[in-house]
């Protein structure tokens, strides 16, 4: 159970998820501590969660033995320096979930701070059904990383990479994944109208059918690829769909658009770099 506080800069839906998982965990409210510059953002929190609020981040982290950092990646820069002084002193681990900014960067903004953990959560955390991957720096100890996992697993699945330029393969993959699959869900959704089936019919069965799709292959230790192999019955129904899918070159399709996905990861991540060449200042 974490029995150190945790301070959250930044209240939107990320971290109401993370403040969520961690009470049904059976973390103690009074170990949350909540930034937010909105006044109707922090009533709300105090209300639904009986966390501690304030509207200037430096005033959660006093005392802190944990600071998630959950603003977005646009305001990361000024927010990191604006708390460096009281990061300098508390010295607590910092949690970013802040999509493409490198610990570099966030290190040289906390004024060299070194316990630094970077994650990439995706959108089903806010029901929590996500998958995280995280990144330790080298000053980060084992019980920290523990610390962090604690956190981030609050709210689903997680897993460490042990290079931080494989959080864009994990970006273009659960981080952008899930739009992925509300696509496929509505083109499925389209062409059951197209064949007859109600609107409404349409919708809950592909979406019944998604669930249990995936429930079955994290259920089971079979690979995708065998999964759907047990399900094909040979000149069937099935077999006659898929034939169609791999005509049509779904596998390249899906390299080519997870390619496309960690590249653009890439470059947010240089856009949110400082530039030491040209003085630190403003990011490229």
């Amino acid at each position: 159970m974490i029995r150190t506080p945790i301070a959250f800069i930044g209240g939107g839906n990320m971290a109401r998820s993370l403040i969520g998982g961690l009470l049904a965990d059976g973390c103690p409210a009074t170990l949350l501590r909540v930034a937010e510059p909105s006044a109707g953002g922090r009533e709300a929190l105090r209300a639904q969660y009986g966390v501690q609020t304030s509207e200037h981040n430096p005033d959660v982290i006093d005392g802190a033995g944990v600071v998630v950092l959950a603003v977005k990646p646009q305001i990361l820069r000024e927010v990191a320096l604006g708390i460096a002084e009281a990061v300098q002193h508390a010295r607590p681990l910092v949690v970013s979930i802040a999509a493409g900014v490198r610990l570099a960067d966030i290190g040289r903004w906390l004024g060299g701070h070194g316990a630094l953990v970077r994650t990439m959560p995706n959108t089903p955390a806010l029901v929590k059904s996500g998958a995280t991957a995280l990144y330790a720096a080298a000053g980060v100890s084992v019980e920290q990383r523990r610390l962090a996992e604690s956190i981030l697993r609050a709210v689903g699945l997680t897993v460490w990479v042990d290079d931080e330029a494989r959080l864009d393969a994990v970006t273009a993959l659960s981080g952008s994944g899930p739009a992925y699959f509300f696509l496929v869900m509505e083109a499925m959704e389209a062409a059951a109208r197209t064949l007859g089936l109600p609107a409404d019919t349409a919708r809950l069965l592909t979406l019944q059918t998604a669930f249990g799709a995936a429930r079955i292959a994290l259920e089971s230790s079979e690979s995708p690829a065998e999964l759907r192999a047990r399900v094909t019955s040979p000149k069937g129904t099935t077999e006659a769909a898929l034939q169609v899918l791999k005509n049509a070159g779904i596998e390249a399709i899906f390299a080519e658009a997870l390619a496309a996905a960690a590249q653009r990861s890439r470059e947010l991540g240089d856009l949110f770099a400082d530039t030491p060449a040209a003085g630190g200042g403003e990011g490229t």
